[in-house]
Parts: structure tokens; sequence; C-alpha cells
């Protein structure tokens, strides 16, 4: 029995040895990640929690941990690596269940933080006019260091990150495999995107923002988007519009995941992308009657749990003011790992 137990104690310590030898051919990409959220953070420190399968970049400027950007990784390089963006105000907390389940089938996940989020201050670069061309360059190089994780690179994201992604999807066909879009914000309500081409709006938007506030009821996402920011995003989705007019090419797979009770992105624009693109579209249509909101079709039960949503006193002004689980989120999970499994 001593016997046994020796051996089955001996495999395991090789199976941890082996699974950090192997991530030592990944220690390259790891150095440029962490030197990447170095120059943009000004500092990084250890996680409060490790992991031989997870490399995380915290940080002291960072809210929390949570807040941090990471990688999900087999040790190795694998067929598939998946590099995800998050949205407007939020962080890469957001898709952790969707990283986990791409991770989950044996691909290599690369999770970002965009410029200007997560941060205990973020009033500064929440008002910086190049802040759409600092998201533009992030996502840039952290798809060009993804290239290190796999043979094939597929780019998605999160509402505003889904915004980029696309925009990036169409700039650079040639360098990916297929594009992955979750609540993608790529059409929201015309008077948002008409208030922002009104001349001195954007001088306005700074003062209606005023201290940006980044501390709130909830640990991984800003109590409220900033306007002024909201502003660049609509800069990226005329952008993608223009692109789409001036005919690039996309024929790529395309999964898209959204919600017809989605207030803040309207479906539309996602629907216009499936009509322009000449590849395989997958198409996750939540029904109006599921009342799924924007930012909970990324939420999983779980992930409601660990967010740690503070709820004293709260007095909900509408159905989207609180965080809840997507309850159609396995099937989503389920229909995105169809779609990379078929390309």
């Amino acid at each position: 029995m001593k016997l046994v137990f020796s051996l089955v104690s001996l495999m395991l310590f090789l199976s941890g040895f082996t699974t950090v030898s192997h991530a030592q051919e990944l220690q390259p990409v790891f150095n440029r990640f962490e030197q990447l959220y170095q120059t943009e953070l000004g500092s990084t420190q250890g996680c409060s929690q490790a992991s031989s399968t997870r490399f995380s970049v915290c940080s002291s400027a960072l809210r929390n941990d949570g807040n941090a950007p990471y990688i999900l990784h087999h040790g190795k390089p694998t067929g598939k690596v998946i590099v995800l963006f998050h949205g407007l105000s939020d962080s890469p907390f957001f898709l952790r269940s969707v990283a986990e389940a791409f991770y989950g089938e044996g691909y290599n996940v690369v999770v970002a933080l965009l410029p200007g989020h997560g941060l205990l201050d973020a009033d500064k670069i929440m008002e910086d006019p190049e802040l759409a061309n600092r998201w533009r360059k992030h996502v840039a190089d952290v798809v060009a260091l993804a290239d290190g994780l796999a043979e094939n690179t597929f780019i998605g994201g999160f509402s505003t990150g889904g915004a980029l992604a696309t925009e990036y999807t169409l700039l650079h066909p040639e360098k990916l495999q297929g594009l992955m879009l979750f609540s993608g914000a790529l059409r929201l309500e015309s008077k948002a995107e008409m208030l922002a081409d009104v001349w001195g709006m954007r001088w306005i938007a700074k003062k209606l923002d005023g201290d940006y506030l980044t501390q709130g009821r909830n640990p991984v996402k800003y109590p409220s988007v900033s306007t002024f920011a909201a502003f660049q995003l609509v800069d990226v989705i005329m952008s993608v519009r223009e692109l789409i007019e001036a005919k690039h090419p996309l024929n790529l797979p395309l999964f898209v995941a959204h919600s017809q009770a989605d207030a803040t992105t309207l479906i539309r624009g996602v629907t216009d992308l499936m009509a322009y693109n000449q590849g395989d579209n997958q198409f996750f249509d939540i029904p109006q009657t599921e009342n799924v909101c924007h930012a909970d079709l990324v939420i999983s039960e779980q992930q409601l749990i660990d967010m740690h949503y503070d709820m004293n006193g709260v007095e909900p002004s509408d159905a989207c003011s609180i965080p809840k689980a997507n309850p159609l989120h396995p099937q989503m999970l389920q229909a995105a790992l169809r779609y990379l499994r078929a390309h």
C-alpha cells in the first residue's frame, strides 16, 4: 500500500515538474506580456493567488488582482490561441468563464487589460484624447505576442473589446483564423452616436465625468461609464463602418453571441457584420423573453458569486443596474466551443 502511495506521489510530482518544464517554452511570451503591463501600469508585482497554468500580471496600480490581465496556458504552444478583450469600464474578470471554457478545450487563452481599466486612479487616462488609439495599439501588441502561444490565432471580445477586435480583424484578416463577439459594441443608439460628432461635446463630456470615480459596489467594474471614453468607443465603431463601406475583405469564421434585449449595444450592429462577412457565421441569438442585459451575457452563476457585488442598501434604478447571470450561459459556451472545434 505504501509503495502504491509513493508511486502515485512520484507521478504527481513529475507531472507538476513537467508542467513547469514545458512552461519554460513560453517564458519569452510571459516576459513580453509582463513588460507590456509594466509599461502600461508603471510597475508589476506578484499576485495573491499563484497557479502553474495561469500567468497573471498584478500591480499596485490596480484596484485588486481580479482586474489583472492573464494567460491561461498548457505549458506549450497549442493548435489555437484565443485572445480576448473586455468591455468599457470593466475588466478581464468578465471574460473568466469564457476563457476557462476555451482553456478546458485544450487551447491557450490570453485575456488582456485595456488601457484605463481596472485602476485605482483612472481620471487622467479616461480623459486622454488618444485613448482609442492606445486601445488599438494594445490590441495589436497583445495579438503579436500571442503568436508564440499557438499556430492559429482567434481574436474576440466583449462589448467594446468586441468592437476593437472587429476593427483589428478588418485591418489584418490575414493574421487571424476567426473572430468571436460577445455583446459586440458595433452599434449604439443613434442619439449617442450623433452626440459624439457635436462640436465641443467631448469637452463637455470631460466636465460631466468630473473626477472619474473607480471605487464602487463592484470590485471588478467601475461605478459608471466615462462619457468621454464612450465617445472614444464611437470613434472605433465608426471606423468599423468605414472599413466595411470601403469593402475591406472579411472572409473568416465568425461567432456572435448577442441578446435581443440588449439596449446598450443594438443587435443590428452584429447582424450587419454577419451579412457582410463572406465566411461561416455562427449566431447564438438570445431571445427577448430571456431578458438578458448587455453586461450580463458573459456572466455565469459562479462568476456572479465570485464578483462579490455589494448589495447593501441597493435600490435598483432599472432592470439592468444589478448584475445577474445569463440563464443561457452554458448553452452559449457550448455553441462557442462547437465553433472553435469546427475551425
